[in-house]
């Protein structure tokens, strides 16, 4: 990072003021039409130990469903990116359908087509499993995008570099293109990562029993629809925060002066 652009970082004490200042406002703000709500809140019924179990249960379902296919979906979209960039003709093209295919149609359509054909066919009747695997082929297709994105984005002139002094292929990829690409890919990824936490929701249609599932099971029991959705909000914070912040602490880290 260059000595102007470090000058004008602002200091621990200011960004600290200026974060309180907008917790503040936005809390304001939040207070300000929340109070104005023709509605009477009924918190009790939601801490009611069953309805609070399924709602922490949920959570708990959402992470281990976020998390496996996080795994899954970043090492099958590098497999479909090196398909894309395969000299054998017919996967390029097999990729590259794959990748319009699941773009191109929802993912409700994608998750109840996966669930009752497919895995149906194949004998795989655990919704958990079936739900991580067809959430995981969906962001695999735009994690391929992401990725073959950040490669193309390498000069040319580094890639030849790396074969003027001898480096094979495997070697090339792993100490010139990846390290280049990863501080490219890294916003896009984090984005991409957020929103398969947020996919994981319409999981409910094969009955998987997470954060969002639960919730609906919550709310027609007690009909209390601000009262449930809004700890859902808040639990779904939770999960997609931590994301953004490692993806920026990452760019910080791997940030160069230009």
């Amino acid at each position: 990072m260059s000595s102007s652009s470090l000058s004008k970082q602002p200091t621990a004490a200011r960004l600290a003021l200026t974060w309180a200042a907008v917790f503040v406002f936005v809390g304001f703000v939040s207070y300000f039409f929340i109070a104005g709500m023709a509605y009477e809140f009924h918190w009790e019924r939601i801490w009611e130990h069953k309805n609070r179990a399924r709602l922490i249960n949920g959570w708990w379902v959402t992470l281990y469903v976020s998390l496996a296919s996080l795994v899954i979906s970043t090492l099958f979209g590098l497999i479909l990116m090196f398909g894309q960039r395969c000299p054998i003709l017919f996967l390029r093209c097999l990729s590259r359908f794959y990748v319009e295919i699941i773009r191109g149609t929802p993912l409700i359509v994608q998750i109840l087509f996966g669930y009752y054909v497919i895995f149906d066919r194949l004998r795989l009747e655990n919704p958990f499993w079936a739900g991580v695997l067809i959430i995981s082929a969906f962001a695999a297709a735009y994690l391929c995008e992401i990725f073959r994105a950040g490669i193309e984005s390498v000069p040319k002139s580094q890639i030849d570099s790396a074969r003027a002094i001898g480096l094979s292929t495997p070697q090339t990829y792993l100490h010139v293109i990846f390290p280049q690409a990863l501080r490219q890919v890294l916003p896009a990824y984090a984005g991409q990562s957020a929103s398969l936490v947020k996919d994981s929701s319409l999981l409910f249609a094969i009955a998987v029993n997470e954060f969002t599932f639960n919730a609906r099971k919550v709310n027609s029991e007690t009909f209390s629809p601000f009262e449930t959705f809004l700890p859902l909000a808040l639990g779904y914070l939770i999960l997609t925060l931590p994301i953004s912040w490692i993806s920026r602490y990452l760019e910080n880290c791997m940030a160069f002066e230009k």
